[in-house]
């Protein structure tokens, strides 16, 4: 858990408060170290600060609290009580009531090791403070600019041909040190970055232990172990996640520091890692994979639908509540959402291959189409349904609509016939998909103007002129309710 006396924002070295000019501050004892950082500001004329301090702070007094006559010991005591506290430094102001900076202070500070600066008359403490918050405004902007530019990076290398390796590069570049994914058995099976040395080698395998879901034993259950620790070993800063897909992969970091973003970015790795060896685990990306290769090479859909997992599966057509559309990002999440990673972006559609047994559910921001569950024979008259199904959620406005699976007076008619009787009616516009589309949608919406151009987004006008096309190539009255049923009987067999 975050230490809660620590602020959300990264701390600033004081040599960057002192570099500023405009406040004209001077080091005048205590150590130059560049490591000393400052959390905050806090102004106080206590003559002891002690309770009133966190730790990291840059005080700031202008003696008012010193006595008269106040010796060496009165000064070891007030600087040892800043230094128990966690004080980062003192800055002491010599207006209004001392001219100069008490050589006993200066000594105290000395011998302490407290940074001391001098804060000029013309600078205000107020000023001091607001100068520190700019300077960790401006950190905090450049630890998020480093953090997104980094999760970018690592979903690019999650996207490469062999993307573990690649994402392992990436992490070990951003945090200039190693990462190293473990198996579950325990032991480095991908690594990159420069090596921190048998010492803390031999330290990071003991820390992955410590989160590894099945230890040694195999006897701890996965939910009594921690999801990330971390060690610091001759001066490497250590850090293991357990990966969450349960299968036992830990990540492992070694980095010489540790910066703020550090944590945000191994923990983006780690949500990468986990679905990439998950999904290697279980084999479904090399199934995937021999399913195209053997479609490429001439085999029948029924003979590769075994290697995805299932026997029967429903088309699922969504398209993205908005004007804009999908993009690759956006149809990963939908199918993510769906339980599915088969997905495929078709212009502003996106189309998704469920199983049969996995339930499909609205998704927010979108407006989904479901298919009748199909052999893979049948695939291609799913989607015809998904796609229908989709057409007439976006014109009702409703966000998921399915097709229906009771029987229909078409199953009463022998299907040759039924596909001669089809072509022959629909012989006068069969080479216009437009105008059939148009005519399938406007009958499926009752003759609606208005709701079909809404779901072929075109303008009513041409939904009107396009009807009146098809009833003079037909030479029918499509105001008949006989022709209607008769022409969406035609439509269904194509």
């Amino acid at each position: 858990m975050p230490d809660p006396t620590v602020p959300p924002t990264p701390p600033v070295a004081l040599d960057a408060l002192l570099a500023r000019a405009d406040l004209g501050l001077r080091r005048i004892a205590g150590p130059a170290d560049p490591a000393v950082v400052v959390h905050w500001a806090h102004t106080s004329e206590m003559a002891d600060p002690y309770p009133y301090l966190l730790g990291g702070e840059l005080l700031l007094s202008a003696g008012v609290h010193i006595p008269d006559g106040a010796g060496a010991g009165y000064f070891d005591a007030y600087v040892s009580r800043i230094v128990a506290a966690g004080g980062a430094a003192l800055g002491f102001g010599v207006a209004p009531v001392h001219d100069t900076v008490p050589g006993a202070l200066v000594e105290a500070c000395e011998m302490h090791g407290l940074p001391l600066l001098e804060v000029p008359p013309r600078t205000t403490f107020s000023a001091v403070a607001r100068a520190l918050w700019q300077l960790m405004a401006q950190a905090r902007t450049a630890e998020l600019r480093r953090v997104t530019e980094a999760q970018q990076s690592l979903a690019t290398a999650a996207a490469r041909p062999d993307p573990v390796p690649a994402v392992l590069q990436q992490l070990a570049r951003r945090l200039g040190g190693r990462a190293v994914l473990y198996g579950p058995e325990g032991t480095p099976i991908a690594g990159a970055g420069p090596d921190p040395g048998a010492e803390a080698r031999t330290a990071l395998a003991k820390l992955v232990e410590v989160v590894r879901p099945s230890g040694p034993s195999g006897q701890e259950p996965s939910d009594a172990r921690p999801s990330s620790a971390s060690d610091t070993v001759a001066g490497v800063r250590l850090v293991a996640h357990a990966l969450g897909n349960g299968e036992g992969f830990v990540l492992g970091s070694a980095a010489p520091q540790r910066d703020a973003g550090d944590h945000t970015i191994a923990s983006v790795a780690a949500v990468l890692l986990s679905l990439l060896t998950g999904e290697r685990r279980g084999g479904s990306g090399a199934d995937r994979s021999s399913a195209l290769v053997r479609l490429l090479l001439g085999a029948a859909p029924a003979e590769v639908a075994p290697l995805l997992g299932g026997d029967r599966w429903r088309v699922v057509c969504g398209r993205p509540d908005g004007r804009a559309a999908p993009d690759p990002v956006a149809a990963s999440a939908l199918g993510a959402a769906l339980g599915s990673s088969l997905v495929d972006v078709a212009g502003e559609v996106v189309r998704v291959l469920v199983p049969d047994g996995r339930t499909v559910e609205r998704v927010p921001g979108w407006t989904l189409g479901v298919s009748a569950a199909a052999a893979p024979r049948d695939w291609p008259a799913a989607d015809a349904q998904a796609s229908r199904a989709l057409a007439r959620a976006r014109a009702t406005r409703t966000p998921l609509l399915r097709h229906g699976d009771r029987p229909a007076l078409t199953d009463l008619v022998p299907p040759h016939d039924a596909d001669a009787h089809a072509r022959a009616l629909l012989a006068p516009i069969e080479r216009s998909p437009a105008l059939v589309d148009t005519l399938r949608t406007w009958l499926s919406l009752h003759g609606s103007w208005d709701r079909t151009a809404v779901a072929l987004d075109v303008h009513r006008n041409t939904v009107r002129q396009r009807i009146a096309r098809c009833a003079a190539l037909l030479d029918t009255d499509l105001d008949d309710p006989d022709v209607r049923m008769e022409l969406w009987f035609a439509l269904r067999r194509t």
